[in-house]
């Protein structure tokens, strides 16, 4: 039987800059965040289709245009092996689970087109330029590239106009980065993690999402965001701390893997860490990961690869587990922990308490967010 399920292939930027902490005038001042740096976070219009009014990372689906071989022209001379210039290829991952539409040998439409690690990564800084203005570019130089810090350019003149013409077709993208004689960074951009959207209702819409990292030379401050007010309605740099205590105090909304990756940001003291992390690991690849949906009699768990819970079961790519069972019992029957739990509410948007529980150890020289209480208690951990 013909699979119903079908996921669309997407990338995601976790932009990263510097943060000069300010001297408190007065010691009734709140003192700065722990961290560093600061990420861009862009909030989604409450009209769009999936994830309404969410906190989200620039992203968006992959296009035929961001594999094109007309990009060859412009990425020459480092467009051979290996891999235009970003070294030799992290090993594949086993994961679960393997998509009708990513299966492992499949023939690609077009022999000729970009590799998917080259194409994924100008796709992300194609949308961060569709969503927030923010051109991470680099002078075409014969110079072999290295893996620095990125760069934003400054705003092109008639900014808008090339917003609006790359979000009626994506292959104006290589037309403006041929007119400024520059060539996406995907040298900046570091391998970070993947994310399948999981089953939670029939029809909703999936993702197979790669997210990169980059972080932005220092000193700030960050580049100027320009939501496009179309998919973003406004957009804010937030230091991992500042954001869960936006999410605690209600103001922002977060998706579960918005809300691990910025826990999983909480790690790192500065930018210049989190910099020399993403280039220690680079070699090591990315986990995938599909979570399993468990909805229990007052909320719904997120459970991940390593969990206790977690089956690797074809059966729940179009099916939820669930259990007539509150959350606080399945929690206290458990000691295997790499979840997510929602509390009170079936629908993330709706509430009360928001957590992340990791007992697992993290693995290919990664690292996993600390555990974490959000709602009542006001407190993470």
């Amino acid at each position: 039987m013909r699979p119903s399920y079908s996921w669309r292939r997407a990338a995601t930027l976790v932009l990263a800059a510097g943060w000069t902490r300010p001297v408190p005038a007065a010691a009734s001042r709140p003192q700065p965040p722990a961290e560093g740096f600061r990420v861009l976070l862009l909030q989604r219009s409450a009209s769009q289709g999936f994830l309404p009014g969410a906190q989200v990372f620039p992203g968006g689906v992959l296009e035929a245009a961001d594999r094109s071989t007309d990009w060859l022209r412009l990425f020459a001379p480092h467009h051979g092996p290996p891999r235009f210039g970003l070294g030799r290829a992290p090993p594949q991952r086993a994961a679960f689970p393997v998509l009708p539409s990513v299966r492992p040998g499949a023939v690609d439409e077009d022999a000729a087109a970009l590799p998917d690690d080259i194409a994924f990564r100008i796709c992300a800084i194609r949308e961060a330029f569709e969503e927030a203005g923010v051109l991470l570019l680099r002078p075409r130089d014969p110079r072999p590239p290295d893996q620095a810090p990125g760069c934003a350019l400054a705003p092109p003149p008639a900014l808008a106009d090339w917003r609006a013409r790359v979000r009626r077709d994506p292959r104006h993208f290589l037309s403006l980065c041929a007119q400024l004689d520059c060539t996406p960074d995907i040298w900046a951009l570091h391998d970070w993690s993947g994310w399948i959207t999981p089953f939670s209702r029939p029809g909703g819409r999936r993702f197979e999402t790669t997210f990169f990292l980059c972080c932005l030379k220092e000193p700030p401050p960050p580049p100027p965001v320009f939501p496009d007010l179309v998919e973003v309605v406004d957009c804010q740099w937030s230091s991992p701390s500042e954001a869960i205590e936006r999410l605690i105090s209600k103001e922002i909304l977060l998706a579960p893997p918005q809300f691990y990756e910025i826990r999983r940001l909480g790690n790192f003291a500065s930018l210049s860490d989190l910099h020399k992390f993403s280039l220690d690991r680079e070699s090591e690849g990315t986990e995938r990961w599909m979570p399993i949906i468990l909805l229990t009699a007052d909320g719904m768990i997120h459970l991940l690869p390593g969990d206790e819970m977690y089956l690797e079961d074809s059966n729940f790519l179009e099916n939820c587990m669930s259990t007539e069972k509150k959350t606080e019992e399945i929690m206290n029957e458990g000691k295997k922990f790499h979840r997510i739990v929602l509390y009170n509410s079936h629908n993330y948007g709706d509430y009360t308490d928001y957590s992340i529980h990791v007992t697992v150890l993290p693995k290919y020289k990664h690292v996993y967010p600390k555990s974490c209480v959000v709602g009542k208690s006001r407190l993470c951990t």
